[in-house]
């Protein structure tokens, strides 16, 4: 089978290029899938460079996350069907013609969900309501976020939006509030213009943001916390910076503010089966009623997944790359 691979760690438009392996044999409980499409994740990207939680043996096959159809059952698996349609996120080698995932991991897919919106149906979309549900955010408050427009903060804005939460959205160009408002996402506000804090702390109000999500680091961690309110809660969901984050000691104090982690891995790993359900299924609403988008920028074919990874870290991107055997 055709497949994205690597066999050093690196930059992914580097060391990316086009192999051939055998079909892989789904041992029990697992199944093969032929993909369809897959997405190409910030996290795909740092697992290649080898400075992910998860490092897999070289060589390996790109990607985390794909839509397919079933081909073939292991070993004891039960209510699934060949010929089925499916989501599925947290496997690996899905940039390739074939893939295994464990059976009980299967997203069946409505026929109203188009494949390009089923291939990032997941890991960005539910990491993102699991963040929201993790905030602990009530109707009327406000979530302050960064890298608004990245994949995970479009979706928590909307979904937080449909969820009736208001969200304070922080992009780093002045472009970047076009592109959001083009997606129906309010409240959007550009650091790169002059006294930006003052119109965020004016829509916030006195009471400040409830929660904040920090996926930059450095500096950008003290913005954030000193638009909390008190008692609020600064979640670091990324580092873009690559830098600490620069948390003030004085606004920790007097704010009685908390600085936790998020890894959606770790959430997902915790959560019951039926909120994993439950989450879905509102995933699903919100996608069929038109309060969530997801959009696509390209697809690409995996012999061309070294440039597929180098488009996806372009700035301005409108949707997520995909990759199509």
């Amino acid at each position: 089978m055709r497949s994205a691979m690597h066999t050093t760690f690196g930059e992914p438009s580097d060391v990316l290029s086009l192999g051939s392996l055998p079909k892989p044999e789904p041992a029990a409980g697992e199944v093969r899938i032929q993909t369809l499409l897959a997405p190409i994740h910030n996290h795909d990207l740092w697992t290649i460079r080898g400075r992910y939680g998860y490092k897999p043996e070289l060589p390996a096959i790109g990607g985390s996350e794909a839509v397919g159809m079933v081909e073939a059952l292991g070993p004891d698996v039960e209510g699934v069907t060949v010929g089925q349609r499916v989501a599925v996120a947290g496997v690996h080698g899905t940039w390739a013609e074939y893939f295994l995932a464990p059976a009980r991991q299967l997203v069946p897919v409505p026929d109203a969900i188009p494949d390009d919106v089923a291939a990032q149906l997941i890991a960005m979309p539910l990491s993102a309501l699991m963040l929201l549900e993790f905030l602990q955010v009530a109707p009327g408050q406000w979530i302050a976020q960064n890298t608004a427009n990245g994949a995970v903060g479009k979706t928590l804005a909307m979904l937080a939006s449909a969820r009736g939460v208001h969200v304070l959205n922080l992009v780093r160009r002045d472009a970047g509030v076009q592109e959001l408002s083009g997606l129906g996402i309010a409240h959007v506000l550009s650091t790169a213009q002059d006294g930006w804090q003052q119109s965020a702390s004016a829509l916030l109000g006195p009471g400040g943001a409830h929660a904040a999500v920090d996926s930059i680091g450095g500096a950008a961690s003290a913005a954030l916390l000193a638009l909390l309110g008190e008692g609020g809660t600064l979640v670091s969901f990324g580092t873009m910076a690559g830098e600490p984050m620069q948390i003030d000691s004085g606004a920790m104090i007097f704010k009685q503010a908390t600085v936790k982690g998020f890894w959606g891995s770790k959430v997902s790993e915790a959560m019951s089966a039926q909120d994993k359900r439950r989450l879905l299924g509102e995933l699903m609403q919100r996608i069929l009623g038109g309060e969530l988008k997801l959009p696509t920028e390209a697809i690409y074919d995996l012999a061309d997944a070294a440039q597929a990874a180098a488009a996806s870290l372009q700035p301005g991107r409108k949707g997520k790359v995909l990759l199509k055997p």
